[in-house]
């Protein structure tokens, strides 16, 4: 259930097209529903905009599967993190409707293409190649949520001409994510060329005082360019949520 539906079904009981008993049963329904392994919100795209999304690990498959038949059900696009290849493999072989992307880690299902409702363009925005899969959750989930994405790959401040170059792009986005590992330096760059919002989303990619991602945590957390706000380590998901609650403001 989100806005539009329960627009639709209100517009439908006065109307005369959907009896009040019909439209109640509708809404009883709304909250939640419960699969014993799981109490399956479907109420969150009415509250808070964006439906539930669900985190593949720790999930069996068949699991995994029930929660997004469910969701279907109820009439809801369905979004899976965190998806390793064995188990979307498995994925389309229950829901063959589905789609896998297998560099992201994301099993959609749902419209093929996303109604576009963002009032601009996200830039994603990678240092390094290692930090790809973070960048690629990233986009895809923003692409998943109706917006405009603009992948801008291996632009790190070891080579910052690279990011000169495609300045224009960088400007030209209403809200930025940018995804570091190493030191994490590249957000305060960034938020240093632009005047929009800066999600900065560190990886855990880095040798060994890296500390798997905290030590670029720490470096944008205690950035200089006051438009830069974090996320946490690898969390792709999360800076694309954000971006696209301000896209849509």
């Amino acid at each position: 259930m989100d806005r539009e539906r329960l627009r639709e079904l209100i517009e439908r009981v006065r109307a005369g097209e959907l009896a009040t008993d019909d439209a109640l049963e509708a809404l009883a329904r709304m909250p939640f529903v419960d699969l014993g392994h799981a109490r399956v919100d479907t109420h969150r795209a009415l509250r808070s905009g964006l439906p539930e999304v669900v985190y593949a690990p720790g999930k069996r498959t068949g699991q995994i599967a029930e929660i997004a038949k469910t969701m279907r059900t109820e009439g809801q696009s369905v979004l899976a993190t965190r998806v390793e290849a064995a188990v979307g493999s498995a994925l389309l072989e229950l829901l063959p409707e589905g789609a896998y992307e297998e560099d992201a880690r994301l099993f959609w299902l749902g419209p093929a293409q996303v109604p576009v409702v963002g009032r601009g363009s996200i830039a994603v925005v990678s240092a390094g190649t290692a930090d790809h899969p973070v960048a690629a959750e990233a986009a895809g989930v923003a692409r998943r949520f109706g917006n405009p994405v603009d992948l801008i790959e291996d632009v790190g401040v070891a080579g910052v001409h690279r990011l000169l170059a495609v300045g224009d792009r960088l400007r030209a986005a209403r809200v930025l994510i940018v995804v570091a590992g190493m030191e994490g330096a590249l957000p305060s760059v960034v938020g240093g060329l632009v005047d929009k919002p800066v999600i900065a989303v560190p990886t855990s990619v880095g040798y060994g005082a890296s500390f798997g991602g905290l030590a670029a945590l720490l470096g944008m957390l205690t950035s200089c360019a006051s438009n830069v706000t974090v996320v946490n380590i690898d969390n792709g998901f999360g800076a694309a949520h954000v971006a696209t609650l301000i896209n849509r403001l």
